[in-house]
């Protein structure tokens, strides 16, 4: 017989294949000892690792829905030693596996933000897995409720007016320094937890699950993301264009929708 933790494990995984039973854990049933074995295995994670990551969050969220998080190396990426892959966990979400970033050495500095519904007072993780393998943790306790099930600010009709419609916002870039860009792009980003009262029924999923950012061809980061991403999503980060080119976002989403956007520098 299954335990409640592994039960809870389950229904995460679960939901990443489409299925969308509602379940998450309490505050007082601790679900990362689960987590972590489902994703990392017997790997060892070093906790409190606040002098390679510092994960920004609000201790109360004004609106758990639009949860900001943001997520920055203390170290530079080289080509030689750089983190490969972020890992976001929001313990007691419906679905505690919330994103991947795949992060490229071409970045030269991790600046990552973005926002996240929060369903209950949780644990929020942030695991960097270095080129080498090694896996490094910082955590945040936020406290908001209802974020995974709140309806979108729009209505449907407006939502799907607008339904991709991108943004590349950046101030005036300096080539060979850093510079600070964001992507947005218009999509209600339906979870499958949301009620429609009109129809009295939960609103099919209808998600963005994949960001893709590039320059000149070259990749910067790409994202796997799940149910946890907030309406109209947005991803904040930093680069440096070592020479005058394009910079490409491309998104996807859970039914094959395709949308990008670019901007010459």
């Amino acid at each position: 017989m299954f335990n409640r933790l592994s039960t809870i494990t389950l229904v995460g995984l679960a939901l990443l294949m489409g299925s969308y039973s509602i379940m998450a854990a309490t505050p007082e049933e601790p679900v990362w000892p689960a987590l972590k074995q489902t994703y990392f295995g017997d790997k060892t994670i070093q906790d409190d690792a606040n002098d390679v990551l510092v994960l920004e969050a609000p201790k109360r969220a004004e609106d758990a829905a639009i949860v900001p998080i943001t997520i920055k190396s203390l170290k530079p990426q080289t080509k030689d030693n750089y983190i490969e892959n972020i890992y976001v966990f929001i313990d007691n979400n419906p679905m505690p596996y919330s994103a991947k970033f795949h992060l490229s050495s071409n970045l030269g500095s991790v600046d990552l933000s973005t926002r996240m519904r929060v369903d209950q007072y949780t644990y929020v993780r942030a695991v960097a897995e270095m080129n080498d393998g090694s896996l490094y943790m910082v955590s945040r306790f936020v406290k908001a409720s209802g974020g995974c099930s709140a309806p979108a600010g729009k209505d449907a009709a407006a939502a799907l007016a607008r339904l991709g419609k991108m943004k590349l916002r950046m101030r005036q870039p300096t080539i060979g320094e850093p510079v600070q860009a964001q992507m947005i792009i218009s999509h209600p980003n339906y979870n499958g937890l949301q009620f429609d009262q009109k129809a009295r029924k939960y609103i099919p999923a209808h998600y963005v699950d994949k960001i893709d950012i590039s320059y000149n061809g070259q990749p910067l980061i790409s994202v796997d993301a799940g149910i946890s991403i907030s309406e109209d999503p947005s991803l904040r980060f930093t680069f440096t264009p070592e020479e005058h080119g394009k910079l490409e976002a491309k998104v996807r989403d859970t039914q094959s929708e395709e949308f990008e956007i670019e901007k010459d520098i």
